[in-house]
């Protein structure tokens, strides 16, 4: 019994280190399988991770898009606020000017005259970006009629501004800023692109920048004129004036305005004279006598017969500043005229 029992215990023994075995083996077996089958799991993982990059790329490029999207309208929103800002400004320096010229009205003190000098910096700053805004595109000069007037306006406003920090043209401001004024705001109310389309050519875009430097000289040049025919007026009536202690005696005033005439006459000659001469390589077109033309060789012999009348017969007074209110008014048909013609009218 004890012999039997022995031997049915190794037996059983001997079984169970067999199942031990076989299941060991099994495991050893399956490793290799499990080994296989990770691999290919990580190699999933790896190739979405691969997919999922030009996933971000694409959202890195939508947030560089929208990026891009808020900073036009950050311009645009500081553009517009320029355009209600600039002409605020020159008002509100004109109007201190005006204090000190208009007669019944105390003249302002001295802090106010710096204010009025400080507004009339900024307004000019200001206005010059929004001109460069404008004209300056990504598409080329924008050359319309409105910002060609908003060019000159700028100008203006920049060398009355000068004069009457200089205390060569003073008073000049008083007019010449309500005038920026409104012409820094043709661009927005009357867009209208007209595109140049020789901006590659820096002789034809320095030939318009002369020209347009005449014109806003002229353009002081007439409001000048406007200015000491009413300061003229007052003294031939016997009326107080109120800035007679401020301002120049009016033939100081006169001797810079024929100097200011003198400079503006000889950029006028020199765009006339490129002009004709060099139309063709400049703007692609032979010369032709348009009404541009016709009223702007009026406006040129105008002007030099003042000039030549100043110098050989001392012309002055009333008389002459009536010859730059007349050649100013011809440049102004000249150009203004034949801009709005064919932009606005014929629609070219």
């Amino acid at each position: 019994m004890t012999t039997g029992s022995a031997t049915s215990a190794s037996s059983s023994a001997r079984r169970t280190s067999r199942n031990a075995v076989w299941i060991l083996s099994s495991v050893r077996r399956a490793s290799p399988r499990s080994v296989f089958t990770t691999r290919p799991s990580r190699w999933v993982r790896l190739s979405s991770i691969g997919k999922a990059i030009p996933a971000c790329r694409w959202r890195d490029e939508t947030c560089r898009s929208l990026g891009v999207n808020s900073t036009g309208a950050r311009r645009r929103s500081v553009t517009i606020l320029l355009y209600l800002l600039v002409p605020a400004a020159y008002l509100a320096a004109a109007t201190l000017e005006w204090k000190r010229l208009a007669p019944g009205i105390r003249a302002p003190a001295e802090h106010a005259a710096a204010i009025a000098g400080w507004l009339g910096a900024a307004a000019v700053a200001g206005h010059a970006v929004l001109v460069f805004g404008a004209v300056f595109t990504r598409d080329g000069l924008d050359v319309s009629l409105a910002n060609a007037l908003s060019a000159v306006a700028c100008l203006t406003a920049l060398i009355a501004w000068i004069g009457n920090q200089a205390r060569t043209l003073p008073g000049v401001a008083a007019v010449a800023l309500p005038v920026a004024a409104i012409g820094a705001l043709l661009p927005a109310l009357f867009p209208n692109p007209h595109r140049f389309s020789l901006a590659d050519e820096h002789w034809a875009v320095l030939h318009i920048a002369v020209a347009l430097i005449a014109y806003a000289l002229f353009l002081v040049a007439a409001l000048q004129a406007l200015l000491m025919l009413g300061l003229e007026r007052r003294l031939h009536l016997a009326l107080p004036d109120p800035a007679a202690e401020t301002l120049p005696p009016l033939l100081v005033l006169e001797k810079f305005l024929f100097r200011l005439v003198g400079v503006g006459y000889a950029l006028l000659t020199l765009t006339l004279v490129s002009g004709a001469l060099f139309s063709e390589e400049l703007f692609g077109k032979p010369l032709r006598f348009t009404h541009k033309i016709v009223f702007s060789l009026l406006g040129w012999l105008v002007f030099g017969a003042l000039l030549f009348g100043r110098h050989r017969y001392g012309w002055r007074g009333r008389a002459a500043l009536h010859w730059i209110l007349a050649g100013s008014g011809l440049l102004v048909i000249a150009y203004v005229g034949s801009k709005f013609v064919l932009e606005v009218i014929l629609g070219r």
